[in-house]
């Protein structure tokens, strides 16, 4: 019996180690030095935005596009996918939803500028092309991959830290779209991070935000737009 016993005593000793290795390593995150030339400092990335004015304003469309969009923020714009006649009421709507918006405010309208390439190209567009529906086209995100693959300025995917000749490539007022699994679509902020990683305004729920996901998103960035270009 004094056999077992000692070797009982010996097995929670054994787990207890065990235990305390785990509680001492993980699953704690690794911590990552940072350049010291880069302490206190911040990216100084240039703003480089074309000068097309649409609507007239004296101010460039790509500056519109942020305005219109933060306004969505602004109003804590509800998150809502519902399948509405047309266009959803103000202050709801989804990741689509602000992007539209946000060129409504630079005097262009998406809506029709889509439905329109739809009509004119339905094999473009695959099955939505074969059965269009103007009133939801427009909220979807692959309607709109293609519709910017056909008529925007595509530029990098790439994302690098306080790299300025990559950086510089992200502008105020560009789209960014993720793809599968976690489709998603935002436009582009004049706001950055220290790093000089721009913010993106989008709405993923429950509102409208203007946040640090270009680099957080669960999936990846399948296109980078400007347009007009």
């Amino acid at each position: 019996m004094r056999v077992l016993r000692w070797v009982g005593l010996a097995v929670l000793l054994a787990l207890a180690v065990g235990l305390g290795c785990l509680l001492l390593t993980g699953p704690y995150p690794r911590e990552v030095a940072l350049d010291p030339a880069q302490w206190g400092k911040r990216c100084e990335v240039p703003l480089v935005v074309a000068q097309n004015d649409r609507n007239a304003n004296g101010v460039p469309d790509a500056l519109d596009l942020v305005k219109g969009a933060r306004r969505e923020v602004e109003i804590r714009a509800e998150y809502d996918a519902a399948y509405y006649n047309g266009y959803p009421p103000e202050g709801k709507g989804a990741c689509t939803d602000v992007v539209w918006r946000a060129y409504r405010e630079a005097g262009c309208g998406l809506k029709e500028l889509l439905d329109r390439d739809i009509r004119e190209h339905p094999t473009a567009y695959g099955r939505t092309g074969q059965r269009p529906e103007p009133n939801i086209d427009f909220r979807r995100v692959p309607n709109l991959e293609v519709f910017f693959s056909r008529h925007a300025k595509r530029l990098t995917t790439e994302v690098r830290p306080w790299e300025v000749d990559n950086l510089v490539e992200w502008q105020p007022g560009d789209i960014v779209i993720f793809g599968p699994p976690v489709d998603h679509i935002g436009v582009v902020s004049d706001q950055r991070r220290r790093d000089g990683v721009p913010l993106v305004i989008h709405n993923a729920g429950p509102y409208a935000t203007e946040t640090e996901v270009l680099l957080s998103w669960p999936s990846k960035i399948t296109h980078h737009f400007r347009f007009p270009a």
